[in-house]
């Protein structure tokens, strides 16, 4: 995703974009419930924005318009729930048309380390690796489990085609990941002459 923001919203991050892009569902969300969507989302390819932020982002979009919030009181408290409006539609529909599409910028700790492994124990890097290849079997395995809820609305034109088409992309993406993590392992463990 780019940074770039269209023209009338200069002052909104690409996570308010997120947040928004969350509420078009056809639902309206509480903090909390946006919180619980972004983590079972956003986490397997953009950063999954704390509490915090997300209220932050919240206020923010609802000072533009873009969010209206909806409160209700039931149970002796109230609940206040935000659905996106035409205006949080339109100004979403411009970010997504009209900004750069851009290069993703990887923040990959493990290559980092790995780069300057030199600088470690050798036995310290595999045990690393090894740690980041069980990681991302649970990555995997939380995805696969995503994937499997979106079936029977993820057909061409149904709700949740979009988000099936992500999940695949990231399942082929920790697959991958977690083949060349195997083929590092195999390079450590062999210097010089592990897999190419």
């Amino acid at each position: 995703m780019s940074q770039d923001l269209p023209t009338e919203s200069p002052d909104l991050p690409v996570t308010a974009y997120a947040l928004l892009g969350l509420l078009t569902f056809g639902d309206q969300l509480t903090g909390y419930e946006l919180k619980q969507r972004a983590d079972n989302t956003l986490r397997f390819y953009w950063v999954a924005p704390a509490m915090s932020q997300i209220y932050t982002e919240l206020g923010r979009l609802t000072e533009h318009g873009y969010v209206e919030p909806v409160t209700t009181q039931g149970g002796g408290r109230r609940t206040t729930a935000y659905r996106i409006t035409t205006a949080g539609a339109r100004a979403l529909r411009t970010w997504i048309d009209d900004s750069r599409v851009g290069f993703p910028t990887l923040k990959h700790t493990v290559l980092l380390r790995l780069l300057i492994g030199h600088a470690s124990d050798p036995g310290r890097m595999q045990e690393m690796l090894e740690e980041y290849v069980a990681e991302l079997a649970e990555a995997l395995r939380d995805l696969r489990q995503v994937r499997e809820s979106l079936r029977g609305a993820d057909a061409p034109g149904e709700l949740f085609h979009y988000p099936s088409v992500v999940a695949d992309w990231g399942l082929d993406y920790f697959t991958a990941e977690t083949r060349h993590t195997r083929r590092a392992l195999a390079r450590l463990a062999t210097p010089g002459e592990g897999e190419r």
